[in-house]
């Protein structure tokens, strides 16, 4: 993982351990904590390997996946192809986390976020 992401959450299935930022991200509803946790472990358990969901420096929500060398059980395609599902059908729950981020954590402008929005 590149040390300029924030990770908010993730899941190992290796571990079957399950971890939540709650030092940086403790003010975000305990609703989206359950979706998030939701979303990581059965992304574990389907795939397996290693699953986080962070955030880039300009609040891009990211989802990274990866797996032991000697995982022989380990899908790489598979991962890729559910990252792509999670996006599409989480897409309004990681834009709100995107505008997270940027009001809470990296204190920008709320009216210029909105004004942004408005321009698209």
């Amino acid at each position: 993982m590149d040390e300029n992401k924030i990770v908010l959450c993730g899941a190992n299935a290796y571990e079957k351990k399950y971890y939540f930022n709650e030092e940086q991200f403790k003010m975000i509803p305990d609703s989206i904590k359950q979706e998030l946790h939701v979303i990581c472990v059965l992304f574990t358990e389907e795939v397996g390997g290693v699953f986080t969901i962070a955030f880039e420096e300009d609040g891009n929500v990211v989802m990274e996946t990866n797996a032991d060398d000697d995982d022989i059980y380990y899908d790489e395609i598979s991962s890729g192809l559910l990252i792509s599902e999670i996006r599409r059908n989480r897409q309004e729950l990681f834009e709100s986390l995107s505008l997270y981020y940027r009001v809470f954590i990296k204190k920008e402008d709320v009216s210029a976020l909105l004004d942004e929005e408005d321009d698209e």
